[in-house]
């Protein structure tokens, strides 16, 4: 079964970071790409960055130069850096790739 596992959310005060992990736990999308989304409490998904397999970064408006998404092809692993942190990030964070998606892991920005 293909999988995508988020790891590294939790609780953090404003102005805090965090570094979430996605791991591809069988190696199937080294040649794609990956991007980190987000979804908060009665809000649609969005899109946070991504990254294609050459290192290219996209990031979305509200995070740029707060975050930092990258890769480890060589672990088969995506990152997302977060610094900076706002109460507005909290969220639940999604791995995706393709049309396969991780099971999200929980971030939450207060006091």
């Amino acid at each position: 079964q293909v999988r995508l596992v988020e790891s590294g959310g939790g609780l953090v005060q404003p102005g805090g970071s965090l570094r979430l992990s996605c791991a591809d736990s069988r190696s199937i999308f080294r040649p794609f790409t990956m991007a980190w989304y987000r979804q908060a409490p009665g809000k649609e998904r969005e899109l946070v960055a991504n990254i294609t397999s050459e290192g290219s970064t996209n990031y979305a408006d509200f995070v740029k130069g707060r975050f930092t998404i990258s890769r480890d092809s060589a672990k088969n692993t995506l990152f997302l850096q977060m610094n900076s942190l706002k109460p507005e990030d909290t969220a639940v964070y999604y791995c995706n790739a393709l049309k396969t998606w991780g099971q999200g892991t929980q971030v939450t920005v207060s006091l």
